[in-house]
């Protein structure tokens, strides 16, 4: 297994900003792609976050396996204590829901700055979670892209901008990004799957490999059906040849095939799929 090589140089700049803007809300949304709900989620975030209440959003749900997805959400609220709701990405219908649960969870805070004599204000939430796990369409879907920007708040640096997205809920306008640490090669090759990870960090032709032998152990013969190979091994070879996928002389191009496995997985062509297998976790 090619080893895949990521610590981008402004780490620590990220991870500074995040703690300042973690420092100015209320409330966290922490998103995880519920295709791989392990493998998503960073191990210090009870540490990063500290005592801020969080909301869970298992997103990209429409992709995932359903069955998988509720026992996931079971576990995480049972381990973490926080509430969790399978989101998808680009669907409003649990826009409610959410925010609901965004007012419910920065009550606390707002009823303490009652009792200090100041006046009830909106809750102050962010989104955070890895890259490209669907924060910006989160965010976006809360506004619904209809809402002002209510400007900078005191004590808050410039940059940092605020929505009403109603009475109770301002919304901070730029998703927090949680750097990418990763030493564990499973859950990096995982990222990768899900395009969590830009592709200079590693080898696609590798990543397809370790995605086909990842797919055999959870989900037996998927793979083989869909690219309808009979006695053939499956391989990306065979998958090349099998879908006519050629350079010159008639070899399988499997860079071409290995990209169109990533890419077809990543869609859903593939089906609803849950690679981080609650049963192999837990």
């Amino acid at each position: 297994m090619d080893y895949i090589h990521w610590y981008p140089g402004h780490i620590a700049k990220a991870e500074k900003k995040l703690k300042e803007q973690i420092n100015i809300v209320d409330v966290v949304i922490e998103v995880l792609d519920a295709r791989i709900p392990f493998s998503s989620s960073y191990p210090d975030i009870v540490k990063l976050l500290k005592e801020k209440p969080r909301l869970i959003l298992l997103n990209k749900s429409d992709l995932a396996d359903k069955e998988q997805t509720q026992k996931w959400i079971k576990h995480i609220k049972d381990t973490s204590n926080c509430p969790v709701i399978a989101t998808i990405a680009n669907d409003n219908k649990d826009v409610s829901k959410i925010l609901n649960k965004i007012a419910e969870l920065g009550l606390p805070k707002i009823t303490e700055l009652v009792k200090k004599g100041l006046l009830p204000r909106a809750v102050r939430v962010m989104v955070v979670g890895m890259p490209n796990v669907g924060k910006s369409s989160i965010i976006n879907k809360l506004i619904r892209k209809t809402k002002a920007k209510t400007g900078a708040k005191a004590g808050v640096t410039r940059e940092q901008q605020w929505i009403r997205v109603n009475p109770k809920v301002d919304l901070l306008d730029t998703p927090g990004i949680i750097p990418l640490k990763q030493e564990d090669q499973k859950k990096a090759y995982k990222l990768a799957f899900v395009d969590s990870i830009g592709e200079n960090a590693y080898d696609v032709q590798a990543a397809a490999e370790v995605f086909i032998n990842v797919m055999n152990e959870i989900y037996p013969d998927l793979i083989k059906n869909y690219y309808k190979l009979e006695d053939e091994e499956v391989n990306i070879t065979n998958i090349s040849l099998k879908r006519n996928w050629l350079i010159q002389g008639a070899m399988a191009d499997t860079k071409r095939c290995a990209q169109n496995i990533l890419t077809d997985f990543r869609l859903g062509r593939l089906g609803k799929l849950t690679l981080d297998k609650y049963e192999q976790f837990i």
